[in-house]
């Protein structure tokens, strides 16, 4: 890095996950299953953790059971330390997320999980949607998207089902609760990028 110039949030993040993800990991899979033991997630002392754990991080957890999503719950702006959000996030993924139903014992058997750790949002500047596609970074931003009191997010992994700029953005304004073709000078967007690990079916870390 050179001298006087600011880490990577996204490299940051990767190295991070790439000391602690094991631990990360291994407290989501104890809320989910103290979820399904108590109906709610697992108490985590910060104070038992290192500093970077303790840090203020903001975090998704996406489960899913046979390659199909089972639960995505996370937050945009960091507000408590990197532990706690992860495993109430879990936990919210599992049996909170209103698309699902409660995960049973039997699905959490062969879950996978994946914990992505988000950087700060930051906003894009745009002239008009055509200047907003342009600005875009498929398989690197995660994009939110506001208009109104509405509001969408996708998560950078999404560009791998929608690698289409023109496609993603009309989707996430669908997930916004705004028509595909809808544009406005009141629409603002923000971009942010995550570092991911994840474990498959409670197996080896991936």
């Amino acid at each position: 890095m050179a001298p006087g110039s600011s880490p990577d949030p996204a490299e940051d993040a990767g190295r991070l996950l790439v000391r602690h993800g094991g631990a990360l990991l291994r407290i989501a899979l104890a809320s989910i299953d103290h979820g399904l033991a108590h109906a709610r997630a697992v108490d985590i002392d910060p104070a038992d953790y290192p500093p970077k754990l303790r840090a203020e991080r903001a975090t998704f957890v996406t489960l899913s059971v046979d390659g199909k999503l089972r639960g995505c719950v996370g937050k945009t702006m960091a507000c408590r330390p990197l532990v706690n959000d992860v495993a109430e996030n879990a936990y919210a993924a599992a049996f909170e997320d209103s698309r699902f139903k409660a995960l049973t014992q039997a699905e959490a058997d062969g879950l996978d999980v994946e914990i992505s750790v988000l950087s700060d949002p930051l906003p894009i500047s745009f002239s008009g949607e055509a200047d907003l596609l342009a600005r875009l970074r498929p398989d690197v931003d995660g994009v939110i998207l506001e208009c109104g009191g509405q509001r969408g997010l996708f998560l950078p992994d999404v560009w791998q089902s929608v690698p289409d700029a023109r496609e993603f953005l009309a989707q996430l304004k669908v997930k916004a609760g705004l028509a595909a073709n809808h544009w406005s000078d009141d629409i603002a967007a923000y971009r942010f990028t995550t570092a991911s690990t994840s474990l498959s079916a409670r197996g080896a870390v991936v």
